[in-house]
């Protein structure tokens, strides 16, 4: 009773007020450092469980467990066969019970750093999304501009009147010169000519 009268008021919190203490709980970091370390240990203990090594050596272990059992004198014998091999049978069971939470731990934190990877990878995706749009308006932006630049073909039609009109023009010139030095050698004869 002495118990639950204790336990009482913790359960009496409201929803937000026991998050608030759990979460409390979960940010001690001599707490946090000993669950690193622990599931550390859990990922090294689940890889070598699923290694071929790990199988060899448990297939190794019980044949020698069976024939040492069966083969050896009386007195050194410590797990029978005629009881079914009892002890044998406890330490698979005790190294299995503990296996699969420890397996279990492992995959956990597996996937908490695969939730944080596919996070990582979406806010990336995001990035590179909002590059590629700001990319393509700018390929845009530069099609029209270059949309607007005059062509070879355009340029080259503009020197040619460009230069047709200035031929003409030297032309004109070239007559009113010849006019003028008509003009200049007809008066320089008049004012030969006497009078």
């Amino acid at each position: 009773m002495a118990r639950r009268a204790e336990r009482q008021p913790e359960q009496t919190l409201g929803a937000p007020q026991a998050r608030r203490f759990r979460l409390w709980r979960r940010r001690d970091p001599a707490e946090a450092g000993f669950s690193d370390t622990f599931g550390r240990f859990t990922e090294v203990f689940a890889r070598g469980m699923g290694t071929p090594a790990f199988l060899l050596g448990m297939t190794v272990f019980i044949v020698v467990w069976v024939i040492w059992n069966t083969t050896a004198p009386e007195p050194w014998r410590f797990d029978s066969a005629s009881l079914g091999f009892i002890a044998l049978t406890l330490v698979l069971s005790l190294q299995a019970s503990y296996a699969a939470p420890l397996l279990l731990l492992a995959q956990n934190r597996q996937d908490d750093r695969d939730r944080v990877q596919i996070e990582q990878d979406r806010q990336r995706a995001e990035r590179n999304l909002v590059d590629t749009e700001y990319l393509a308006r700018e390929v845009v932006a530069l099609r029209m501009s270059v949309g607007d630049l005059a062509s070879e073909r355009f340029v080259r039609d503009e020197l040619r009147d460009q230069l047709q009109q200035i031929s003409e023009t030297m032309m004109r010139l070239q007559q009113r010169l010849d006019e003028l030095d008509a003009a200049r050698t007809d008066t320089a004869v008049e004012s030969d000519e006497p009078r």
